[in-house]
């Protein structure tokens, strides 16, 4: 059985370059097709070269990464180890590779780290999709201009970071500031080892003052109940809360998404917040019509959430001003606010209490 599909292809074209990713068209064959090459893993690319190309994706018809990914270029020289570090992610794997994390005992924030005792009411808000961290980091930035922002990327979705084209605008328009990745994600402006460590470095070493915390690009699901990557909100929830941070539960909210599961109040926030978080969080919804409203609370009265977490209702609707003003066009699964403005608005809303939250602090 193989696992993976393997090509090799000659590139035609290099249509977008960066200083970490470079896009391209790489002709297989007859055929010229899109693919994506991590620089600082398979070096410089060029066109004329020849790689190997890894096309599972694609050959899968999957949307979200369903593009070529280079994994090695025939026409580079051997590559020799540069920079500090000597953690290891993507361990085992034929694409293995180090880091400098800021855990490591010759990084200057070794003993910071060791020294930490608290994140003393840090605001740690955490989803489950990738499109919640523009809304919500827009929102806040267009309430609190002077807000430093961090943005944690966990290994739940695409682990490059420079795949995210959306961190790479938030960061170009100072809406958020640094970035972190923890686990086997990459890229950040800091790497962590885990979602503690990372959560450190964002109140010891970038002194944040809001932290969103959510997957890279595309979410892992099954249809099933507890089958979905994005089930990592609920533990990293409880890890705010155990290094005393003040946590905000992100709420996954559609009436225009045709699976049933995920119609209202996703069974994501629900089973995450129902069953997998144990300590108390703060959880934001958005004000809509009578009737909207009255399904998302049935939804919710039918389930141990008003017991165990702190609800409030705050209306959302400014998310379009705040979208508007930055010039940001995010989607949620190809579409955008005028297509599925509740999903949206329960972004503005908890974007808006976070911003309340911190006026309060001051």
């Amino acid at each position: 059985m193989n696992l993976l599909s393997l090509k090799i292809g000659i590139v035609d074209e290099i249509y977008k370059q960066w200083e970490d990713i470079t896009w391209i068209k790489v002709k297989i064959g007859n055929k010229e097709e899109q693919a994506v090459n991590y620089n600082k893993l398979t070096g410089g690319i060029k066109k004329g070269d020849k790689v190997v190309i890894n096309t599972t994706a694609v050959d899968l018809s999957l949307g979200t990464g369903g593009t070529h990914f280079v994994i090695y270029n025939l026409s580079v020289k051997d590559k020799k180890l540069k920079g500090e570090g000597h953690i290891i992610k993507l361990r085992y794997t034929p694409m293995q590779f180090k880091c400098f994390a800021a855990e490591e005992q010759e990084s200057p924030y070794h003993n910071i780290i060791k020294k930490f005792k608290s994140l003393n009411g840090l605001i740690v808000a955490v989803g489950t999709l990738h499109s919640m961290l523009g809304p919500v980091a827009a929102m806040i930035k267009w309430l609190k201009p002077n807000v430093k922002i961090t943005y944690i990327m966990t290994d739940g979705g695409a682990l490059p970071l420079p795949f995210s084209l959306t961190v790479k605008e938030l960061k170009e328009k100072g809406i958020i500031d640094k970035t972190i990745t923890i686990g086997h994600s990459f890229g950040g402006d800091y790497e962590c080892i885990n979602i503690y460590t990372g959560l450190i470095v964002a109140k010891e070493v970038i002194k944040s003052d809001v932290v969103i915390i959510t997957m890279g690009p595309g979410i892992v699901g099954t249809g099933t109940k507890y089958g979905f990557s994005g089930i990592e909100q609920g533990y990293i929830l409880d890890a705010v809360n155990t290094l005393q941070g003040k946590s905000f539960a992100i709420p996954r909210i559609s009436f225009k998404d045709k699976r049933l599961r995920h119609s209202g109040l996703s069974h994501h926030t629900i089973t995450n917040l129902n069953e997998i978080t144990y300590s108390r969080v703060n959880l934001i919804l958005p004000i809509l019509d009578n009737e909207k409203n009255k399904i998302i609370l049935n939804q919710i009265e039918s389930s141990k959430i008003p017991k165990k977490h702190n609800i409030m209702f705050v209306d959302g609707s400014q998310i379009e001003k705040a979208l508007r003003y930055f010039r940001l066009n995010i989607t949620t699964m190809g579409r955008k606010y005028f297509d599925d403005k509740e999903y949206f608005y329960a972004l503005g809303a908890t974007g808006k209490a976070i911003a309340h939250q911190l006026q309060q602090n001051r």
